[in-house]
């Protein structure tokens, strides 16, 4: 089984092994791993390179389009907030899920229309457009964003 997801720029697609993901599962079908962000110097870089570590241990097919979907969420939580709290990677048989916790209240809007002759205002579509779900929920320190990228097949969209 394959999933053919469209990437960025929407003229070639990313193929991802089931099994491949599937084998590096434990018995309960998860894996999980949690990074501090709290006060860390360059705490996007170091986002990134735990990201694929973690990638590179569980034989993840392509880490571009994840590395490139923590890198920003965690610039969003440095822009935006106060810096980011927490970096979770969630692995199940159906889909990675990445989340980055940050301590503002405010809940994330991308902005309407997408203007990409302006600066600033894309990192929100980038998450919209490499993710298969992205979204936000709020808790008692701050907030969580989050996207995910499934790992079983999807209808091809056309």
């Amino acid at each position: 089984m394959n999933t053919r997801r469209e990437t960025l720029d929407e003229t070639r697609t990313e193929v991802r092994s089931v099994e491949s993901v599937r084998s590096v599962l434990p018995t309960g079908g998860r894996q999980r791993r949690r990074m501090p962000l709290a006060g860390q110097h360059k705490p996007v870089a170091r986002a990134r390179e735990f990201t694929l570590a973690a990638l590179t241990d569980w034989a993840w097919p392509e880490a571009g389009d994840v590395v490139l979907l923590v890198a920003e969420l965690a610039a969003n939580a440095v822009l935006h907030t106060d810096g980011p709290l927490e970096l979770v990677l969630d692995l199940s048989p159906a889909r990675l899920r990445i989340e980055v916790s940050d301590t503002s209240p405010v809940l994330p809007a991308p902005r309407r229309p997408h203007l990409p002759g302006l600066p600033g205002g894309h990192g929100l579509y980038i998450v919209q457009q490499a993710s298969d779900r992205w979204g936000a929920v709020p808790h008692e320190r701050g907030k969580t964003v989050w996207a995910e990228i499934d790992t079983r097949p999807v209808a091809v969209r056309f």
